[in-house]
């Protein structure tokens, strides 16, 4: 009998190591949700990855990527939200509110790490910043005085400027508060805001060609699924209408914007990894904080400019945190 026991024991033992390593050795899958075309998505969140890779998850050794696009069309969320779920991943990793709200709305167990702009308790996806408490936590864009100082900007690089165009998507949480809160800051810098709403992406060759008519050369692009999910097309856009934009993320200025100001993305695509790396790790989304980052950056892209005639002048690239 203690022969028989001793016999066991020693074989447990030795099996120990190898199931071990068998644990350590599974390749965990993450869905990654692009609010846009996956290449161009890739891009801005290269500091996610880099900063994955840095904490130990290497691709194609101990962690998989499956990547999604929402191609910048709402009626596909459900869709992407659907199959994103269905593959059972150990983690999504959603680079928007909407697109994180959309998998919530598939799993309640799923563990989400989100980049947000819009407020992730009034979205209801989380019950509190310091404690989130459902399935879901990340990186909350916290935009402060964002806004003013990119109508400061604007008449920095335009003194002369009198009126501005600025594009609101209705079917983005806050955008209400965002317009009025716009067209008060206007005010404040002497220009007159002509503001206009749109729900769907089509409506935006109307709007451009409408404020061409009225002689304006500026707008201004607000936060927006579908505007920023197919940038490089409203950026088409509005160079056939000889409009500039401006924007409130830097991939609006890789994509031909001439100025952006506001958080630093890459700053919170480093933030979700090390969200990403915890809950891999064996902690809970619902015992994570929110992360609340507030390091701002101010992106320029004078080629773009002088493409549209227009200077940015020695100040602003002076102030530029990366110039394009």
């Amino acid at each position: 009998m203690r022969r028989r026991v001793l016999l066991g024991l020693l074989a447990a033992s030795a099996a120990a190591p190898r199931l071990a390593l068998a644990q350590a050795a599974r390749v965990r899958t993450v869905a990654v949700l692009y609010i846009g075309d996956s290449e161009d998505e890739e891009i801005a969140a290269r500091p996610f990855f880099e900063s994955m890779a840095k904490l130990g998850w290497v691709e194609g050794r101990n962690i998989a990527y499956e990547r999604h696009s929402g191609k910048g069309a709402r009626p596909y969320l459900e869709t992407l939200a659907s199959n994103a779920a269905g593959g059972e991943p150990d983690l999504v990793v959603a680079t928007t509110g909407t697109l994180a709200a959309a998998v919530a709305k598939e799993s309640e167990a799923l563990p989400i790490v989100f980049i947000t702009m819009a407020d992730p308790v009034a979205a209801r996806l989380v019950d509190s910043l310091k404690r989130p408490g459902r399935n879901a936590t990340g990186a909350y864009q916290v935009q402060g005085d964002a806004a003013a100082k990119r109508f400061q900007l604007v008449h920095q690089a335009l003194p002369g400027l009198k009126r501005m165009g600025a594009v609101f998507d209705r079917n983005m949480s806050e955008y209400r508060e965002r317009r009025a809160s716009h067209e008060k800051i206007a005010r404040a810098h002497g220009i007159e805001l002509v503001a206009m709403e749109f729900t769907n992406f089509e409506a935006i060759a109307r709007i451009f060609a409408q404020f061409k008519r009225d002689g304006i050369l500026v707008a201004e692009v607000t936060p927006s699924f579908a505007l920023t999910g197919r940038r490089r097309e409203a950026v088409q856009l509005a160079e056939l209408n000889g409009i500039a934009l401006v924007a409130h993320r830097a991939e609006w200025a890789d994509a031909g914007a001439i100025l952006t100001y506001g958080v630093d993305i890459g700053e919170n695509y480093r933030r979700a990894a090390r969200l990403a790396d915890r809950i891999l790790k064996g902690a809970k989304p619902a015992d994570l904080p929110v992360e609340t980052p507030n390091r701002l950056e101010l992106v320029a892209n004078p080629k773009a400019a002088l493409a549209l005639g227009i200077s940015l002048p020695k100040s602003i690239l002076a102030q530029a945190n990366r110039v394009i």
